[in-house]
C-alpha cells in the first residue's frame, strides 16, 4: 500500500470512531509496528492531525477542538486540487524562454507541497488526468509579449488573423486583460483602429510589437458591460435573448450548468428546461447548441432557430 494510500485509510477510521487502537490502525494500512510508528509521526507533524493517545482506554483520537478544517494538510478540496494541478501542467507546457526558465522554481516548490502532503508526482500522475477540449497551439512569443505589454500597460501593433474571413488585419490595440477561456488565451483590449473595445484570440495574433506608448486605460465597469454582458468570448451589448427548451433527459445535466450570469431558467412541468440567456454575436452560441442535437429546441429569435435548422439540414445532406 502506497504512503498517501496508507494515510487515507487511517483517516477512514478517524472519521468513523471517536476512540480507535493500535491494531486496528495497523491492520487497516497493514503495516509494520515501526512504519506506523512513523506514519503517527508524519500525520501529526507534517499534516498537522491533533492525533492524542489515551492510555486509560488503550487508543487513539483525534482532538477535534483543535480541527480547524474538517482534517488539514493531506485533504484538498476539488477546486484546489484542479488549481494545483493545472498550475503544474501550465509550467510543464511552456517551451524554454524566459518565463519558463523563471518559474522553474516554483515548480519545484508546488511538486515538494504535494510530496509533503502524501501525494508524490507519481502518485498523482497515475491517479490524476486532466482533458483539454478544443485547445488550440499557442505561439509562446506572440503570448509573453502580449502579457508583457498588458501588465508594464503598453500598447501593442499586431497583426491577427480574422478566422472568419481569412484575412490579416495590422491594428493597434490597448490590451486590458488576459482571458483564459474554454483552454485558450484571449486579450481584450481597447482596438485603436475600430475606436472600440475588442477581444483577439492570442494564437491569431501572427506578428506582435511593443510600442513606446502608454496603454489607454478602459474603466473596469465599461470593459466588463461589453465583454461580459453577451453569451461567450465574443464582445458587444446583448442585441437578443436565445430561448433554448432542452429536453426531460437532458435537463438533469444542463439544469447544472451557467451559461451566462444573468441568465433565467426554469423546470417546464413536463421535466423539461427551458433556459434564456442574451447574446450579440451567435457564432459560440451556435455551436453549442447543436452540440445537443435532438435533445434541444430553439424557440426563439427567429433568425437563431432559422440558423440552427439550416445547419442541421446542411449537415444531414452530407449523409444522403
Amino acid at each position: 500500500m502506497s504512503d498517501s494510500a496508507r494515510l487515507y485509510a487511517y483517516k477512514a477510521l478517524f472519521d468513523g470512531k471517536r476512540l480507535v487502537t493500535r491494531s486496528d490502525l495497523m491492520e487497516v494500512a497493514e503495516v509494520s509496528l515501526a512504519t506506523f510508528k512513523r506514519d503517527i509521526a508524519k500525520l501529526r507533524d507534517q499534516m498537522g492531525m491533533p492525533i492524542l493517545f489515551d492510555k486509560d482506554r488503550g487508543g487513539y483520537y483525534l482532538d477535534r477542538n483543535n480541527l480547524s478544517t474538517e482534517l488539514p494538510g493531506l485533504w484538498f478540496s476539488p477546486e484546489e486540487l484542479v488549481a494545483l494541478l493545472t498550475i503544474q501542467r501550465l509550467i510543464e507546457q511552456l517551451q524554454p524562454g524566459l518565463v519558463g526558465l523563471k518559474l522553474k522554481p516554483l515548480q519545484k516548490k508546488l511538486t515538494d507541497l504535494l510530496q509533503a502532503k502524501g501525494l508524490g508526482d507519481t502518485e498523482v500522475a497515475n491517479r490524476v488526468r486532466m482533458m483539454s477540449a478544443g485547445k488550440r497551439g499557442l505561439e509562446l512569443k506572440a503570448f509573453e509579449m502580449v502579457a508583457l505589454a498588458t501588465i508594464t500597460r503598453k500598447r501593442l501593433k499586431i497583426t491577427h488573423l480574422n478566422r472568419q474571413r481569412s484575412e490579416q488585419v495590422e491594428r493597434i490595440i490597448s490590451p486590458q486583460e488576459l482571458v483564459h477561456y474554454r483552454d485558450n488565451w484571449y486579450i481584450d483590449s481597447w482596438c485603436h483602429l475600430r475606436n472600440g473595445i475588442r477581444s483577439f484570440a492570442v494564437d491569431a495574433i501572427e506578428e506582435v510589437q511593443i510600442l513606446r506608448d502608454t496603454a489607454m486605460e478602459v474603466e473596469t465597469f465599461e470593459l466588463r458591460k461589453v465583454t461580459q454582458s453577451s453569451y461567450g468570448i465574443f464582445a458587444g451589448q446583448p442585441t437578443a435573448w436565445a430561448v433554448l427548451r432542452f429536453s426531460k433527459h437532458r435537463a438533469q445535466w444542463v439544469e447544472g450548468e451557467l451559461w451566462h450570469p444573468d441568465q433565467l431558467a426554469t423546470r417546464e412541468p413536463d421535466g423539461c428546461y427551458l433556459l434564456k440567456v442574451p447574446y450579440s454575436d451567435d457564432r459560440e452560441l451556435l455551436g453549442d447548441i447543436l452540440r445537443f442535437g435532438a435533445d434541444v429546441q430553439v424557440l426563439e429569435p427567429k433568425d437563431l432557430r432559422t440558423k440552427v435548422q439550416m445547419t442541421l439540414l446542411a449537415a444531414v445532406s452530407k449523409y444522403v
